[in-house]
C-alpha cells in the first residue's frame, strides 16, 4: 500500500522525476559532444570529466554552512534556473558557431557545484517536509525514481542522438531543470525563516566533515560510501574499454548488459522499507554493505558473446539490487543523525567527497589499467572494494541505538 504524504511531497517527488528523467535522458552528454562535435581526443575527454567533478565539488566546499541559513526552497529553485542557463549556453553557441572545449568544461564545473548545493539544500527541505516516519519511505520512492530513469533515460537518449545530435539531450536536461523549479515553485510548505546570518570563518566550511566524523552513526556510513562508491566507479570507464574494445561486444550489447539490472534498483529501492521494519537500519546497513561488493571481482571474469554478457547483467542485477537497499536507509540515517542547522552541511561535505572520491580513483584506475590492462585493473578495485564494509563494522550495535524504531517508523528484532 502506497502512503500519502501530502500535495506538496507530491509535488516535491514529480519535480525530482523531471529533473532525474533528464539528467539519464542526457547521460554522458558532455563528453558525447566533446567527441562527436569538437572532436576532442581522449586526453581532453578525461580531463572533461574530472575537471568538471573536482572542481565543481571545491567550488561547493563554502556553500555548505552558507545553505544553512538560508531558507532552502529558493536556493533549490535558483540552482535549478541556473542549470537550466548553463546547459542552455552549449545549444545556443552551437547554432552560432562558437561552441568550444573550454565552455563545455565551465559549464561541465557550474553544473556540478549546482548538484551538490540541491542535493544539500533538497535534503534539509524534506526533513522539514516529511515527518520522521515518512522519511524511508520518502528516500525509497526517490530511489525507485532514480533507477527507472536510469534503465529507460540512456536508451533514449542514445536514439534521439542518433536521430537529431548530442545537443538534444543537452537542451532536454536543461529543460528538465526548468520544470523541477516550476515543480519546487508551487510548493505551498512554509519554512521557518533563518535567523540572522552569523559571519562564517574558515574552520565552519568544514563543519559537516567535523560533524559526519565525530558522529558514531555517520562515520562509518561516511567512510564506506566513499571508499565503495570510488572503487566501483573506477571499474566502470574500464569495464567499457574491455567490452567493446578487448571482447567485441556491440554498444546495444554493452547498453543492455546495464539496462536490464536497473531493474534491481526497483526491486531494492520496494524492499528496503519492510527489511527495515523486520531486521532494523543498522542490520539492513551492514548485510547490504557485504552483499553489494561480493559480486564485483566478477566483473574482471567477463568473456567473448552470450555468456560474457549473460555474467555481467547478473552481476550488475546483484550489485544495483543491495545498493538500491542501502541508498534509501542510509540517507534516512543521514538525516535523522543530522540535526536542523547541520543539515545542509552534513550533505553538502558528503556530496563533495562522493565526487572527489570518484574523480580520484577513476583516474588512479585509468593509470593502472594503461600498465596492467583494464581486466587486471578491475580485478584489484573488485579485490579491494571487498574491504570496504569493514568501515562498517565501528561501534554499529551501540551507534545505531540512536536510531529508535519511533522515529524511523519501524520495529526491530
Amino acid at each position: 500500500m502506497i502512503r500519502f504524504m501530502g500535495r506538496d511531497f507530491g509535488r516535491l517527488w514529480a519535480a525530482y522525476a523531471a529533473s532525474t528523467v533528464g539528467t539519464w535522458f542526457a547521460f554522458d552528454a558532455f563528453p558525447l559532444v566533446a567527441i562527436l562535435v569538437l572532436h576532442s581526443s581522449p586526453a581532453e575527454v578525461s580531463l572533461l570529466a574530472a575537471t568538471g567533478l573536482v572542481v565543481g565539488a571545491l567550488l561547493a566546499v563554502p556553500l555548505g554552512p552558507w545553505i544553512e541559513f538560508r531558507r532552502k526552497r529558493p536556493v533549490m529553485i535558483a540552482t535549478d534556473l541556473l542549470r537550466f542557463g548553463a546547459l542552455l549556453t552549449l545549444p545556443l553557441a552551437y547554432a552560432l558557431g562558437g561552441l568550444a572545449f573550454w565552455q563545455l568544461v565551465v559549464v561541465s564545473m557550474v553544473v556540478a557545484a549546482a548538484d551538490i548545493v540541491f542535493t544539500a539544500a533538497s535534503g534539509a527541505f524534506l526533513k522539514s517536509l516529511v515527518a520522521g516516519p515518512d522519511l524511508l519511505a520518502a528516500n525509497s520512492r526517490f530511489e525507485a525514481t532514480t533507477w527507472a530513469a536510469t534503465a529507460v533515460g540512456p536508451p533514449l537518449g542514445g536514439v534521439a542522438i542518433a536521430a537529431v545530435g548530442p545537443l538534444t539531450t543537452v537542451v532536454a536536461n536543461a529543460v528538465s531543470f526548468l520544470l523541477s523549479a516550476l515543480g519546487i515553485r508551487s510548493i505551498r510548505h512554509g519554512e521557518a525563516v533563518p535567523g540572522l546570518v552569523p559571519r562564517l570563518t574558515l574552520a565552519e566550511v568544514f563543519d559537516g566533515w567535523r560533524h559526519i566524523l565525530r558522529h558514531p552513526v555517520l562515520r562509518p556510513l561516511f567512510l564506506n560510501s566513499a571508499l565503495f562508491n570510488g572503487l566501483l566507479m573506477a571499474t566502470a570507464p574500464l569495464l567499457s574499454v574491455l567490452m567493446l574494445g578487448d571482447l567485441g561486444f556491440a554498444p546495444w550489447q554493452y547498453g543492455l548488459a546495464f539496462g536490464i539490472p536497473c531493474l534491481g534498483g526497483l526491486v531494492g529501492s520496494r524492499l528496503a522499507r519492510p527489511l527495515v521494519a523486520r531486521f532494523g537500519p543498522r542490520r539492513v546497513l551492514l548485510a547490504t554493505s557485504i552483499l553489494r561488493v561480493i559480486p564485483v571481482p566478477f566483473l574482471a571474469l567477463v568473456t567473448p558473446g552470450l555468456p560474457g554478457l549473460l555474467l555481467v547483467i547478473g552481476v550488475e542485477f546483484g550489485i544495483i539490487t543491495c545498493c538500491s537497499v542501502y541508498a534509501p536507509v542510509s540517507a534516512t540515517a543521514r538525516l535523522e543523525n543530522s540535526t536542523p542547522d547541520t543539515v545542509a552541511r552534513v550533505l553538502s561535505a558528503w556530496s563533495v567527497t562522493t565526487k572527489v572520491s570518484i574523480a580520484a580513483t577513476t583516474a588512479g584506475w585509468g593509470l593502472l589499467a594503461g600498465l596492467l590492462g583494464p581486466r587486471t585493473a578491475i580485478a584489484a578495485a573488485g579485490i579491494l572494494i571487498l574491504l570496504t564494509p569493514l568501515a562498517m563494522v565501528q561501534r554499529t550495535r551501540v551507534a545505531y541505538g540512536m536510531i529508535s524504531p519511533q522515529r524511523t517508523g519501524t520495529t526491530r528484532t
